[in-house]
């Protein structure tokens, strides 16, 4: 039999049909770096127009998940479809460093700093410890081809950089935002440290609510206010709290003042007795407590029993007086709230409206002093049980219930919070109206998804003061002096700041604690103490805008162009860089915030270690590649929850051959075509020629517009959509006789291959921002271009501007070939 094979126009290219992308993308990575592709980018897009995407830090403590990948994938897919616009996107990576979780780690390590290390020493080693973590971290970014400065990337360790939180603070102090208070705020007893809002997530927890009884003092004026005569029976306001350890700090009973409140005559064990609680709650009230057979004898406003006196449940020489607020509703419970100052935001505000002190009963590692009756030396978690004893011992327990809620925990430590009046630094959200400037600069920030503003509104509008100072060792010192007796900051703070700051920057944080405040102050020293209380980490990463975005050359713009991070920054980094950013400029530090979901497995769960459902991505580049990686967040919606399992990569991984095996075909049917010789004009190409490469132009219209407004899931569809319809299923189905059987140099072949030269230069570029990787290699196997030298990699290039547009007035024009299509798609 003869061959034939001689005579056709057969496809030919080395470009690999296999991706093989976990054994090819290393040596990829290595090339890019020895050549310094991202110092060329930065070169070639010298003086273009800028834009900025600022990194949020991840924090240095562990390997990376599932979920930095897909934060640190979408900003590279941003940055890189910025820099093929034209722009110039620097990309400066940024960890943060200090802060309790890494204190914790060294503390296994080398002990207790203050008890079995000197401080330096600790601090020496949270930096080694920190350093290590960062290297770890930034090796598994840089596999996932997410290119940016890693030789000089942001931490908020370096010296430089410690200092410039430093100059934060101050500016902040000169701009009025910065007050020392006795607050309540939410404590870590594990810790032993202040912790701010953005620092608390909440967990399921058990607890044990109870209903008790405070007795009132003055029965004749009280159940005058209802209209009741005194019967002798027992009269008490029944208070419900779900913190029982509170109540050894009681100091008040608060009732709403607008609230009708019913005096309720009934048994509850005890013999008849009158009870008072909100109306709107009796009889949910006595269901609870199993009571059927009830009375209200009378009603009265809250506001009528302010002032009135009750009795302890078991300090019964304690006398205690009824506050009214608007904090007091009737979601639940009684419409009675015990009031203990040291351990609520709401119960210090109403009690220093009435000059309450706080009482300071429970120390830094939640125990009770040892001035506490009853129960000094017993720690908040296990004194339930006897607080629950002492009701009981005097009558005073209507009723006990373990129940399961919602309770703030450490985000660290994991372990529950507690609510401790203690000294400490604040950042004003009211004192010089911060709160008001931040809620008017959110307007002004296009946040994606949109309804991001509403969610950032409603915590701003909760917002307390910003608890800023934290009792730790490893942690920016807040370099402040106070006066001894007056407690008032230095008259030279901002002088004394800066002075600060420039030998921190020569020593780093050390540079403070080891200071004699005699070099700064001289001989006044002695009436001034140094403050020795460490920065939240929310103010180091809120503060980068200035530490970086105004300090880094490449960078220099405020606001930034773009935050991205994940929704639990809205509490988090986007609401402390909003705070910082008016407070010390006036205005937001960003332009535009998008947000993206967190990640779960194939049935919507969380990943955990027990169930066995982590996808790790270090397993994932290692077995697929990182292509498929950064292919799989581009297909998914990052709106919502990003769904991803084995099964999700394997359909993901179908896609990409897909991506691939078109370009190959495309490859494969260029070879020996010479665009500087071999082009043939648009105007004297085949008329179906014409229309793949109007085709292609329409396309990138579309892409350039998806990845203008970061719809990558829309970018993905379109260009597979392409590869296998209007390419793998008409155009090159068609061509193929054409291609394979005319003569090499005939303008019938070279109008078909001058097509698909045309659409293999765009769509190169279409694929980069995503499938980084692929995208370069099929870029070094293409032909040089008609003009000048192809570029050194894709990302030194443009979107491509040679695809011709169909005329309206073509015979064969884009109605003709849809009706085509049409034809064979029935036909087929």
């Amino acid at each position: 039999m003869s061959d034939y094979k001689h005579t056709l126009n057969l496809p030919d290219t080395e470009f690999p049909m296999r991706g093989n992308l976990a054994q090819r993308e290393p040596a990829m990575l290595k090339a890019w770096q020895e050549e310094g592709l991202y110092s060329k980018i930065r070169e070639a897009r010298k003086g273009a127009e800028k834009f900025i995407l600022h990194d949020g830090p991840p924090y240095a403590n562990g390997s990376i998940h599932i979920g930095h990948s897909v934060n640190k994938i979408l900003k590279d897919i941003i940055v890189k479809s910025k820099t093929i616009s034209g722009f110039d996107a620097p990309y400066v990576p940024g960890w943060d460093c200090h802060g309790l979780p890494i204190e914790h780690n060294v503390e296994k390590k080398i002990g207790k700093a203050g008890v079995k290390v000197e401080f330096s020493a600790f601090r020496k080693a949270c930096r080694e410890y920190a350093a290590k973590q960062v290297a770890g971290q930034k090796e598994d970014f840089i596999r996932l081809g997410v290119f940016g400065d890693w030789e000089n990337p942001y931490l908020t360790m370096d010296f430089k950089f410690e200092a410039d939180i430093i100059r934060a603070l101050g500016k902040i102090i000169e701009n009025g935002h910065l007050v020392k208070g006795f607050k309540p705020v939410y404590w870590s007893v594990v810790g032993g440290s202040a912790l701010a809002e953005a620092e608390v997530e909440y967990q399921d927890k058990q607890s044990t609510a109870i209903d008790a009884r405070y007795d009132v003092v003055d029965r004749d004026a009280v159940l005058g206010k209802f209209g009741v005569q005194d019967n002798q029976q027992n009269l008490a306001v029944v208070i419900w709290t779900t913190t029982a350890w509170t109540l050894p700090s009681s100091q008040a009973v608060s009732l709403n003042p607008d609230l009708d409140y019913s005096l309720v005559q009934a048994d509850l064990g005890l013999g008849q007795e009158m009870l008072i609680l909100a109306q709107a709650l009796v009889d949910s009230a006595m269901e609870r407590y199993g009571i059927e057979n009830y009375e209200v004898l009378g009603s009265a406003k809250g506001t009528e029993l302010e002032g009135q006196l009750l009795t302890h449940p078991f300090y019964r020489d304690k006398q205690l007086p009824v506050l009214v607020g608007d904090h007091v509703t009737t979601e639940a419970g009684t419409g009675a709230v015990h009031t203990a100052p040291d351990h609520g935001v709401d119960d210090f505000n109403v009690g220093n409206k009435y000059g309450l002190k706080t009482l300071n009963y429970v120390d830094d590692n939640g125990v009770f002093r040892d001035n506490v009756p009853m129960f000094a030396g017993q720690h908040v978690y296990k004194v339930d049980a006897p607080v629950l004893e002492a009701l009981e011992a005097q009558g005073k327990l209507v009723l006990k219930k373990v129940f399961t809620h919602s309770y703030p925990h450490c985000w660290r430590t994991k372990t529950p919070l507690i609510f401790r009046a203690t000294p400490q630094w604040f950042v004003s959200m009211n004192e010089n109206g911060l709160k008001d400037a931040a809620m008017d600069a959110v307007k002004g920030v296009k946040w994606i998804p949109a309804w991001g503003q509403q969610r950032i509104e409603g915590m701003l509008e909760q917002s307390p003061d910003w608890c800023i100072s934290r009792q730790r060792t490893w942690g920016v010192p807040i370099a402040l002096f106070v006066h001894k007796e007056t407690q008032e900051l230095h008259p030279n703070t901002s002088e004394l700041i800066e002075q600060v700051a420039q030998k921190v920057e020569g020593k780093g944080m050390d540079a403070w604690f080891d200071l004699d405040a005699t070099e700064l102050l001289g001989d006044d020293a002695d009436n001034w103490s140094k403050v020795t209380d460490t920065l939240d980490v929310w103010f180091d990463s809120g503060v980068t805008h200035a530490a970086v975005l105004r300090q880094r050359e490449e960078l220099g713009q405020y606001p930034a162009d773009l935050y991205l991070e994940g929704s639990d920054q809205h509490r988090g980094w986007f609401q402390s860089s909003l705070k910082t950013g008016i407070a010390i400029n006036g205005a937001a530090p960003y332009k535009q915030v998008l947000t993206h979901g967190f990640t779960v497995d194939g049935e919507g769960r969380k990943m955990s270690k027990s169930i066995g459902n982590v996808v790790a991505p270090q397993e994932v580049m290692n077995k697929l590649g990182a292509d498929i990686l950064r292919l799989w967040v581009a297909a998914t919606d990052y709106s919502g929850e990003m769904t991803v399992s084995d099964e999700i990569l394997k359909r993901t991984a179908d896609s990409y051959r897909r991506i691939r095996n078109t370009a190959r075909f495309l490859l494969s049917n260029i070879n020996g075509f010479d665009p500087k010789t071999d082009l043939v004009p648009n105007n004297e190409m085949i008329a179906l020629d014409r229309w793949a490469v109007d085709q292609a132009s329409q396309l990138q219209g579309e892409l350039q517009s998806a990845y203008e407004n970061y719809n990558f899931l829309e970018v993905f569809q379109k260009m597979v959509q392409f590869c296998v319809g209007e390419l793998g299923g008409f155009y090159l189905d068609i061509i193929k006789d054409r291609q394979y059987t005319t003569q090499a140099e005939s303008l019938a072949r070279r109008s078909c291959q001058t097509a698909m030269y045309h659409i293999l230069e765009a769509m190169t570029r279409w694929m980069a921002p995503i499938l980084s990787f692929t995208a370069d290699e099929i870029w070094a196997f293409m032909p040089q271009p008609a003009k000048g030298e192809r570029e050194d990699s894709v990302f030194l290039a443009t979107w491509y501007d040679d695809l011709a547009v169909l005329s309206d007035d073509e015979t064969q024009g884009r109605e003709f070939w849809q009706a085509v299509m049409t034809v064979k798609e029935a036909v087929n």
